[in-house]
């Protein structure tokens, strides 16, 4: 079972109004902040995911290959999570729709630090 995921910035404050903006529309908060760093989920309720500054002051920079994925309750929330996410200086990297046979629906995206992120629905 994930805990929780840990997405590096360059710019807290930008990517902060980024995943507050997320945040709200899932139902969830803040759940902690430190200097240089933002967690957002509801404790005991599934994972959350934070936003640190690199802890050896190095830049930030994307995982090729990493992506994290939000549960959504309805088809009607994943399209507005990925209207949030774009409306917040996230970026498109596949617009909300059917993928394969199972009844997956999803809209990918990324955050303005570039980390993808999608928004799902299974079933």
């Amino acid at each position: 079972m994930i805990g929780y995921v840990t997405l590096g910035t360059n710019d807290l404050q930008r990517g902060a109004r980024f995943y507050d903006a997320l945040a709200a529309e899932l139902g969830t908060t803040r759940m902690m902040e430190w200097p240089g760093a933002i967690a957002w989920g509801t404790p005991g309720a599934g994972a959350g995911i934070g936003l640190t500054k690199p802890f050896n002051g190095e830049a930030a920079s994307v995982g090729n290959g990493v992506m994290v994925a939000l549960e959504a309750k309805s088809k009607e929330q994943v399209d507005r999570l990925y209207e949030i996410a774009l409306k917040h200086g996230g970026t498109c990297e596949g617009p909300p729709g059917p993928r394969g046979d199972g009844g997956f629906y999803a809209a990918y995206f990324r955050d303005p630090d570039g980390n993808k992120l999608n928004a799902f629905l299974m079933g």
